[in-house]
């Protein structure tokens, strides 16, 4: 039996993971597949694939791209999610920012150099006009390092997905000004190199396993309620954010698709130099 570690968010997204897991449908295959979460997101998934921690990760697209141009033996197989994530901007409950404007010379919390929160941090600074050279960041390594950086005054604003942020809004936590969506696909499935050229057969499968489970996850049986209940979200919360979330369908993740967010990357200078989309991918 092959083992396999799979790595990625503790997030509604990767519910699928949690389904087939649950009903062994990798062992039916001779795949021993582990899942692991990762609360620091995507610099963190990034990090274990190359140190061989994981061998398979669900990842943020722009922060796998930044990796892989950046030396990580690993490569894109399919998008995830294909539709945008949508990235709330928040400041403490008591603090005195009042808008997104307000921010521009602000200190942003980011969970590790080169994750969503670091790179979307510069999107968002793009998209307004800021001066992106000047942004201030403090490292807080999760989601919970967001709320005490923000609670404390060592940050004094922290971007990180809408929906899984919402409860710390409605409880007083945090105050969202606003969103920023990516503008591309927000989840990528990445295996390391090594993986893909021992197992492809075994991958195929793996893929073949989750990609089933997705095209039909929103047709479970009150699975919004489900949702509810694990992630700790309102019920309507969890209908809006399946209303908008489309998984991929199977198909493979293509050179002229990343050849168009890379060049997005570098308008908005996410990225300094792209490569040639083929190094970046690997069709099974």
């Amino acid at each position: 039996m092959l083992n396999l570690k799979v790595g990625g968010v503790p997030e509604h997204f990767n519910y699928p993971w949690y389904i087939t897991l649950k009903n062994k449908e990798y062992t039916k295959e001779n795949i021993n597949l582990r899942w692991q979460d990762f609360p620091g997101g995507t610099g963190a998934m990034c990090k274990a694939l190359r140190e061989g921690e994981i061998d398979i990760a669900i990842v943020l697209t722009e922060g796998i791209i930044k990796d892989i141009i950046n030396g990580n033996p690993s490569k894109i197989i399919q998008t995830f999610v294909k539709s945008p994530l949508i990235w709330g901007i928040h400041v403490g409950a008591k603090s005195n920012f009042k808008s997104i404007d307000d921010l521009e010379n602000a200190t942003v919390a980011i969970s590790r150099y080169g994750s969503g929160s670091h790179l979307m941090a510069i999107v968002n600074a793009y998209n307004n006009g800021w001066d992106i050279d000047k942004l201030k960041f403090k490292v807080v390594k999760n989601l919970q390092g967001g709320i005490d950086a923000l609670t404390n005054g060592d940050a004094d604003y922290f971007m990180w997905e809408h929906f899984t942020t919402k409860p710390l809004v409605d409880n007083g936590t945090f105050r969202r000004l606003g969103d920023c969506p990516t503008p591309w696909p927000c989840f990528v499935v990445a295996i390391r190199d090594e993986v893909l050229e021992k197992h492809p057969e075994e991958v195929q499968k793996v893929l073949s396993i989750i990609n089933n489970c997705t095209e039909d996850f929103k047709a479970i049986d009150d699975i919004d309620k489900t949702l509810s209940i694990r992630y700790e979200q309102q019920l309507e919360d969890i209908k809006e954010w399946l209303s908008i979330t489309e998984w991929n369908d199977g198909k493979p993740m293509t050179e002229n698709l990343l050849t168009d967010i890379q060049n997005k990357m570098v308008e908005l200078n996410v990225i300094n130099q792209k490569i040639d989309s083929s190094k970046l991918i690997k069709i099974l």
